[in-house]
């Protein structure tokens, strides 16, 4: 299969000296990013998942503890002091004005640990020659020039609701429609088949972005 392509110009993010080519992966809730990822994973790439950072962050980060607690209470605090997703996720339920706080305090910090991440692949004896990022408000925060190439994985509405492992809200209705991600994006992948179709894409895809690293090397 040969991999969709759009025909908007790529991304440029390409800090001097790296060998590194840093790819995002975004689309709505329930398209099957994370299995994209793993896909990457599998095939080479070194990947980090925004949900993976958020994870690292409520476990290690005081001062992010301390403006939850300040902002939506003790109450979002689990057992072991720390501030627990599913509390958190209670607490901003329904409230658009909470939940764009709480975007509004993660954001950047996330967007700062995987910009560390890279720099820190970048600097091994041997760097991988490509890093994936799962994003899923890429474009929403415009993140999208952060990277050198983006992918959008998407999937009917049917078959999103489906897979959707959170409860809904607004969210939805505040993100970018598909096809306009996919006008912007570098790649496109459809995600209605199996994992191993996914994972044929994933390889072409890996080929061509391991082939513009090294040119660039």
């Amino acid at each position: 299969m040969t991999p969709s392509r759009t025909s908007s110009p790529p991304t440029t993010f390409s800090p001097p000296g790296t060998r590194v080519l840093a790819v995002a992966i975004t689309g709505g809730i329930g398209a099957g990013k994370t299995t994209a990822l793993e896909a990457f994973r599998a095939l080479g790439a070194a990947t980090v998942s925004s949900d993976e950072i958020v994870h690292h962050l409520l476990a290690t980060d005081d001062g992010v503890r301390d403006a939850l607690v300040e902002r939506l209470g003790s109450e979002i605090l689990g057992d072991d002091g720390r501030p627990d997703r599913a509390r958190i996720a209670q607490a901003v339920f329904g409230d658009p004005e909470r939940l764009a706080w709480l975007e509004s305090l993660l954001h950047p910090l996330v967007s700062q640990e995987y910009l560390t991440w890279r720099e820190r692949l970048a600097e091994l004896d041997d760097p991988p020659s490509v890093c994936v990022t799962e994003v899923p408000l890429l474009y929403e925060v415009g993140a999208q020039d952060r990277f050198d190439k983006v992918i959008v994985i998407t999937a009917p509405k049917a078959l999103r609701e489906q897979r959707r492992r959170v409860p809904r809200d607004d969210r939805d209705a505040r993100l970018l429609p598909d096809r306009e991600k996919v006008r912007q994006a570098d790649y496109h992948y459809t995600n209605t088949g199996t994992y191993e179709e996914l994972l044929d894409w994933v390889r072409e895809v890996m080929a061509e972005l391991e082939a513009g690293a090294g040119a660039r090397a």
